[in-house]
């Protein structure tokens, strides 16, 4: 369901979603004994035989201050719907993973678990252990959990033996962050959207020389970038272009190979050290935070940025306050840069079934969360009841936000969720020929996005020796953009830790476990 869909009124009311709840219950397509039975009343005329409530015990994170009580009315219509009797314990976000972890040693498991870090050494244990649900097997029986989380979050929560031990909660797999150009400045100085790295760095000098804000001064930031100690922060974007990877490893020649070692990252340091010294990027990148690139592109002093295009939102009234005629298309996501552009992972932790709930039973849990995905079902918490947490205007739910909140609607979300395919790039309060732009650009990035594929997979030395090596990339990466370190010191490190032995043990293992995770491929 895209943005624009969201606009729509949902097919049926609550009150109709109650009334119907037995038929929902039914046909979600789920596993055979679900299906309700039919029988002759005493009248002769055929009934309905339908199975009693699914009693199923709950454990998920709370995000608000809080829980929804038992008796819940979003919550109780949710089990209405579902056929179900949920006991839930909401644990707060602030001590979740420990709570997680004792429970899980405990060995006393709810029957269904958000496990919000599906790669932690306590989780891999208990999967190893045997304590969950393989649950790959069954999807094909659930419409929604097949059709509405996307296959790339499916395939990146496998774990190492190629299994999925949950369902991955669904967020958008599509427009992650990449860069977002001033459309005004591009049509003030004749230029077009930069397809390549040369482009984008022609725009770049333009932006940084050719007063494109028309304000007569030479007060403009061409890309508001950073970096962070561990990483290359928004510089990533073009570091990423040059290589093609998002992430830090490449499967080159079937063989996974840190990204450091690829001819395309000693590129990209050359285009960042020639960048810096013509004063296209921030003088104090390496000492600003995330939240200050944000900051000069609020201020309208920046041209360039990495972030989502339904962050408009978050931009939108400061650059109106310093551009009053700012228009909204002008804040323009670019489709790719050498054809490259970053997938997301589409997941935010999963929901577990342990292996001491009978295989009927976890069945039938798969049946509750198929059917609580419906758009009708779903629609409960994302909009909650009419005349209460919603009106409709002009076929358009307007949201009482306030009362949605109190009955804690989005608490719901930590449980069961459905994830609108364009809300990295689209908000119901868009205007709609923006909305139309972005879906369009968003489209064109399906086209060849690249997700990171070494997500979850486990290798003992990766976790042993790679953060302190890349801590030392790091620093290397940015002493040679300040033009502190010669190019050359690049070219001597990594001659250096091609030899070493944790990062030849590296590779072999994230080969071998990309390798075993998908099936030899």
């Amino acid at each position: 369901m895209n943005a624009r869909r969201n606009t729509k009124t949902a097919a049926a009311s609550i009150a109709a979603i109650l009334a119907l709840s037995a038929v929902l219950a039914g046909c979600s397509g789920g596993a055979k004994e679900s299906t309700p039975a039919a029988g002759k009343a005493a009248d002769g005329k055929m009934e309905a035989k339908t199975e009693a409530p699914l009693e199923v015990s709950i454990m998920t994170i709370l995000l608000t201050p809080s829980p929804a009580a038992d008796d819940n009315p979003i919550k109780k219509a949710i089990e209405k719907a579902t056929n179900s009797k949920m006991k839930i314990q909401w644990v707060s976000g602030n001590n979740y993973a420990d709570k997680l972890n004792v429970t899980l040693a405990s060995g006393d498991i709810p029957e269904l678990i958000l496990i919000n870090d599906p790669f932690t050494s306590v989780f891999r244990n208990s999967v190893t252990q045997g304590a969950f649900w393989d649950v790959a097997p069954y999807i094909k029986d659930y419409p929604n959990l097949s059709s509405k989380i996307s296959k790339t979050a499916w395939d990146l929560t496998k774990m190492q033996d190629g299994k999925n031990y949950g369902i991955p909660r669904p967020r958008p797999s599509e427009a992650d962050n990449f860069f977002i150009v001033r459309k005004d400045w591009l049509d003030n100085l004749g230029l077009k959207v930069p397809t390549t790295t040369d482009e984008l760095y022609d725009v770049m000098k333009a932006f940084a020389e050719k007063d494109p804000d028309k304000n007569g001064k030479n007060d403009t930031v061409p890309f508001a970038a950073n970096v962070n100690p561990t990483d290359m922060g928004a510089l990533g974007q073009i570091e990423n272009s040059f290589t093609g990877v998002n992430g830090r490893w490449k499967l080159l020649d079937g063989k996974f190979v840190h990204t450091s070692f690829l001819p395309e990252t000693r590129k990209s340091l050359e285009f960042l050290t020639k960048a810096y010294k013509e004063k296209l990027i921030p003088e104090d990148f390496a000492a600003l935070k995330l939240t200050q690139t944000g900051d000069l592109f609020k201020a309208g002093k920046a041209g360039i940025i990495s972030d989502k295009a339904g962050t408009m939102v978050d931009y939108y009234d400061k650059l109106k306050v310093v551009q009053p005629d700012f228009k909204q298309e002008n804040f323009y996501p670019i489709t790719s840069i050498n054809g490259y552009n970053p997938k997301g992972p589409g997941f935010s932790g999963m929901m577990s079934i342990p292996k001491s709930v009978p295989e009927a039973k976890m069945k039938r849990i798969l049946k509750l969360m198929d059917t609580w995905m419906s758009d009708e079902v779903f629609a409960i918490q994302q909009y909650g009841f009419e005349g209460t947490h919603h009106t409709v205007k002009d076929g358009v739910k307007v949201i009482n936000t306030e009362k949605l909140a109190a009955d804690n609607g989005a608490d719901f979300n930590q449980i069961a969720y459905v994830a609108d395919p364009y809300a990295s790039s689209t908000k119901v309060f868009f205007p709609k020929e923006v909305n139309a732009l972005y879906t369009k650009i968003q489209d064109e990035r399906a086209k060849n996005s690249v997700a990171d594929i070494s997500t979850g997979l486990f290798s003992p030395t990766v976790q042993k020796a790679l953060p302190e090596y890349e801590k030392k990339v790091q620093d290397l990466k940015t002493k040679i953009i300040l033009g502190r370190e010669p190019i050359t010191a690049w070219d001597e490190f990594v001659t250096k830790m091609k030899a070493d032995a944790d990062m030849v043990k590296m590779s072999q293992e994230m080969t071998e476990a990309y390798q075993k995770r998908s099936g030899g491929k």
